[in-house]
């Protein structure tokens, strides 16, 4: 599990933990050490869940700091569309920040149906943080039984 971390804990330098060189940190920013998502794939893409009932698809997407006139929802060939931007926050008076983990900018994310959907009926709800959306399933992807005849 570990395997993949060791390389890069071998590239940074001991007394300040940064990555040893420009290429490494480029590395750092396209590969988790983990398999997981990037740091930079985590700024550009919101994480989203998906899940389905008999009815419908559910799709949770986490948006932190946006409000629902930030994003934009569309269905294009069976794929749920989610794309914005959230901008950085100007104040008044200057500050001196020591560091900066928060993202900012443009963002696009497209999840694609496990079934077909209908464009009609498609609601979409925001709420501390997390955009909720509810597609509901084309009757010809809802499951039926079949009675088996002796």
């Amino acid at each position: 599990m570990f395997r993949n971390l060791l390389p890069a804990m071998r590239r940074r330098t001991a007394e300040s933990g940064l990555p040893a060189s420009m290429s490494d940190l480029m590395e750092d920013l396209w590969r988790s050490p983990f398999g997981g998502i990037s740091m930079l794939e985590k700024a550009e893409f919101p994480s989203v869940d998906v899940s389905e009932s008999e009815n419908e698809v559910m799709v949770k997407a986490e948006l932190p700091g946006l409000e629902a006139k930030d994003v934009d929802i569309s269905l294009e060939n069976n794929q749920l569309i989610i794309r914005g931007e959230k901008k950085f926050e100007e104040e008044e008076k200057k500050e001196n920040y020591h560091r900066i983990e928060r993202s900012y900018g443009s963002f696009f994310r497209s999840v694609p149906m496990p079934i077909k959907v209908k464009q009609e009926g498609i609601k979409a709800k925001f709420d501390k943080g997390v955009l909720r959306i509810t597609l509901p399933k084309d009757e010809a992807a809802k499951s039926r039984k079949i009675e088996i005849e002796a």
